[in-house]
């Protein structure tokens, strides 16, 4: 005679140590990011080539440039509730397949405008594989762990970037620009088949859709479960109907937590492309030679996958929000201290590192904040918001900071203007509450549906 059992999946998984699958997850997530970051970072590399041999202006760059910006955006707002509705796996295929696809479709691009374009639709993949993976990791790590996890996945978009760089240099010097997009499209389009076996989908989300429970044991079992079909899997967290996944953001309690976490991503962002975009040109500016200036920009990069990694470990002992907001604040400490004091040689080198640490520490610790704020039946789509109306951080920081470097010609004041986004990510972030936790802690219902009514039916 069989036992049912009941099981809620995420108290178990808390409850255990990471097993080899799980570890097989992050990998994957990791490998995909790394992807997603030489994608990103790609144009940068052969922009002084097209201008070369299109015989184009900087500034008709640009829209070849924020194009996929744009694309990010608009990918990240539409993949959330998709990734919601049909599950993490399918998107993320989706994405990795549409970014690789247009991104080798680009090295055959023979305009500016067909090279904008087709870098938009690569952008539309790019912006929606990096909230999902955030999410499917999330959804597969113990809580007690969790910061270290994602953070170090979160660190393979600046391996990427950082080794796109090294990559593009070796094939430049033998080859045409449009190899450094091949190897960027063609690889992980390779890898498409070996990434849709290994892949899991989430459980959490399987739960959520209702999925057979044949399905969901044999997941939980390769991590170390033994579970059978006569067993129903549950969530202790409340329930919320997903008729409107994006309205959801702003009902039960979650509309102000919503947009704080838009606005702490907002500046952060701001200050990441603006520094990303600009930092060579404003160390140029003060003097500095342009190797010199390259380096800086290198450290304020290296500094983001050390700060992450230490921003995760925190956040997994401490106050998580506090965690992230103090480093915010000591990253606007720096760049006012930068903006002071001028300083030069190794000490400039070790102030550019630390707020690199801080702020992209910080940044990336949002990626393990609010995957933990929404219900998994929202969790993507939350996530995936706010990146979507973060990145717009981005691209305003593009686009106004050459305006801003003219109005301020002097090198210190970008560093002064730039630590009052940083100041507010700080405050904003400390100002956020976690509603799900609070409704928790009460006893309260998001819509009077037990947890219990998540229980599998039976098929």
């Amino acid at each position: 005679m069989n036992t049912n059992k009941l099981i809620d999946i995420k108290q178990w998984i808390d409850s255990r140590p990471i097993s080899p699958f799980q570890w097989r997850v992050l990998v994957l997530c990791l490998i995909i990011i790394m992807f997603d970051g030489y994608d990103a970072a790609v144009m940068g590399f052969i922009a002084p080539a097209l201008i070369e041999q299109w015989h184009i202006s900087r500034a008709a760059m640009g829209p070849i440039l924020g194009a996929a910006m744009f694309g990010v955006a608009i990918g990240a707002l539409i993949a959330g509730p998709l990734s919601d509705r049909y599950g993490r796996k399918r998107v993320i295929l989706l994405s990795v397949a549409m970014f690789s696809a247009f991104s080798l479709a680009c090295a055959f691009a023979s305009s500016p405008l067909q090279m904008a374009l087709l870098r938009f639709i690569a952008g539309l993949g790019l912006g929606a594989v990096m909230p999902n993976c955030v999410t499917l990791l999330s959804e597969y790590m113990p809580e007690r762990r969790k910061g270290v996890m994602i953070t170090l996945m979160f660190s393979g978009f600046n391996i990427g970037s950082g080794l796109g760089g090294f990559i593009a240099a070796a094939l430049l010097s033998h080859y045409h620009w449009p190899a450094v997009l091949i190897v960027g499209g063609a690889v992980p389009l390779m890898l498409l088949p070996l990434l849709a076996v290994l892949l899991p989908e989430s459980t959490l989300n399987l739960v959520v859709r209702k999925a057979p429970r044949t399905q969901i044991a044999t997941l939980l079992n390769r991590m170390g479960g033994h579970f059978t079909q006569h067993d129903a899997f549950v969530l202790s967290s409340p329930r919320i109907q997903r008729s409107s996944t994006i309205a959801q953001l702003f009902s039960h309690g979650f509309a102000r937590g919503t947009i704080i976490l838009w606005l702490t991503y907002f500046m952060g962002l701001f200050v990441i492309y603006l520094l990303n975009g600009w930092l060579p040109t404003i160390m140029r500016s003060g003097g500095i030679s342009l190797e010199q200036a390259a380096i800086l920009a290198g450290l304020f990069q290296l500094g983001g996958p050390l700060g992450g990694i230490l921003v995760g470990a925190l956040m997994d002992k401490l106050n998580a929000k506090y965690v992230i907001g103090v480093v915010y604040l000591l990253g606007c400490v720096c760049l006012l201290a930068q903006g002071i004091f001028s300083f030069s040689g190794v000490a400039l080198g070790v102030f550019i590192f630390i707020i690199g640490m801080c702020i992209n520490g910080a940044q990336n610790g949002l990626q393990v904040y609010s995957p933990a704020y929404y219900p998994t039946e929202i969790r993507a789509t939350g996530v995936s918001w706010m990146h979507g109306i973060g990145r717009t951080g981005a691209i305003l920081s593009s686009s106004v900071g050459g305006l801003l470097m003219g109005v301020f010609p002097a090198q210190s004041a970008i560093f002064f203007i730039l630590a009052l986004p940083a100041l507010l990510a700080a405050l904003s972030i400390v100002l956020h509450r976690n509603v799900a936790l609070d409704m928790k802690i009460k006893g309260a219902e998001l819509n009077d549906i037990p947890a219990l009514s998540q229980t599998l039916n039976n098929r």
